[in-house]
């Protein structure tokens, strides 16, 4: 495992597993961790060996928003290079919202403000019992970052959005899966073990196949029916002619094992 810049990159089989680990500051995201997440990303992106990205945080923490220290160390600055160093956090989102391979978060601790925004990228988030979420931003004045405005409302709602950000309150992670935003509910030691179960799982499914259903689900928010429908015609005869779809087949006609299974939920003493 390497450690770029707070940021720890390792390897589980074909799973990327990305890890936030700045001490003393809740995992903060400064601005040396975001681009270090930004290379991570990308290097995942470009390998076909990885075929599913975990992120995580260190400590008991997942994150703890923006690096305030680090805005206050940095002195006075002008619009025009808080706007230079607002490009770099949109440089992550972008690449965090293109990776055309499964996301999944697993959230212990605090996910707060940037945090928060963090997780709502990712296709699968897990929750581990003592999460506390937050979109805090408007503690300290601030608006939402990391394509919050983009990601929350299509995740809760509208309406729960809304009162989510303009409150900025804390809450847990059962409430967190009941509003969408969590998919599971875990006790912390079980936590990473099944994000990596979930992540490896994919190992086994059509890279092609989940390549274009997680960019058509992407664009089916913000597409009509018809344009979905074309996405349809088009994706089914690509994936069909594949090798994979082939061997499923073959599989299923012999009553051998599917290449692709889900994991299975955890016990109830493991949630």
């Amino acid at each position: 495992m390497s450690d770029t810049h707070g940021l720890q990159v390792g390897r589980e089989a074909a799973v990327a597993v990305l890890t936030l680990d700045r001490p003393g500051s809740r995992n903060a995201l400064s601005p040396a961790l975001a681009e270090a997440l930004t290379a991570a990303l990308r290097d995942a992106q470009q390998d076909d060996a990885v075929r599913a990205v975990v992120l995580a945080g260190a400590g008991g923490d997942f994150c703890a928003g923006g690096d305030l220290k680090v805005m206050a160390d940095a002195g006075p600055r002008t619009a025009e290079q808080r706007l230079a160093g607002m490009q770099r956090y949109r440089m992550l989102t972008e690449t965090l919202l293109g990776l055309d391979k499964p996301l999944v978060a697993a959230i212990d601790g605090v996910a707060f403000g940037a945090g928060l925004s963090l997780a709502l990228t990712a296709d699968i988030v897990l929750v581990s019992r003592r999460a506390r979420l937050a979109m805090a931003f408007h503690r300290v004045g601030m608006v939402p970052d990391l394509g919050a405005w983009y990601t929350l409302p299509r995740v809760v709602g509208l309406q729960r959005a809304k009162e989510l950000i303009f409150s900025a309150r804390e809450f847990g992670a059962d409430e967190a899966r009941q509003m969408g935003l969590a998919l599971e509910v875990l006790a912390p030691a079980a936590l990473l073990p099944r994000a990596l179960a979930i992540a490896q799982s994919f190992g086994g499914a059509s890279p092609v196949a989940m390549r274009l259903s997680k960019r058509a689900l992407q664009a089916s928010l913000q597409s009509g029916l018809g344009a979905m429908l074309d996405l349809e015609v088009l994706s089914n005869p690509v994936v069909a002619a594949s090798d994979y779809v082939a061997e499923a087949v073959r599989r299923f006609a012999h009553k051998e094992p599917a290449q692709f299974q889900w994991p299975a939920s955890p016990s109830a003493n493991d949630a």
